[in-house]
């Protein structure tokens, strides 16, 4: 790998890890598209419960690993909301990117040099 390739990966690494770690913490806790959409037709009360009408978030179910250690975008155990979230998205981006490394490694093309 050249030193240039390196030093490339070293700060798209560093990027995604700031941006995981901090800029997650500011996240808007507002429903997104998908969710509006889905609750478009049924009437809420205070608390966010549907009270009347029909959408389908009136089919929505608790998800099969909603008690895993990294459910809801934080880590279990951990209090903190700000440094739940952010060490969640730390590790997400560590684990993606050794995966995908990993990947890459196993797929690179080889030279006859190599073999």
């Amino acid at each position: 790998m050249s030193k240039k390739l390196g030093w490339f990966l070293a700060g798209g690494l560093l990027v995604a890890l700031l941006l995981a770690g901090v800029v997650s913490s500011f996240a808007s806790g507002s429903p997104d598209g998908l969710d509006y959409a889905a609750r478009e037709g049924c009437t809420f009360n205070a608390e966010g419960e549907i009270t009347g009408g029909t959408c389908m978030a009136q089919q929505e179910g608790e998800h099969q690993l909603g008690d895993s250690p990294l459910a809801d975008y934080g880590i279990k155990g951990i209090n903190n909301e700000y440094l739940s979230t952010g060490l969640s998205g730390i590790l997400g981006v560590l684990v993606t990117f050794g995966i995908g490394g990993g990947l890459f490694w196993l797929l690179r093309r080889r030279t006859k040099a190599d073999a």
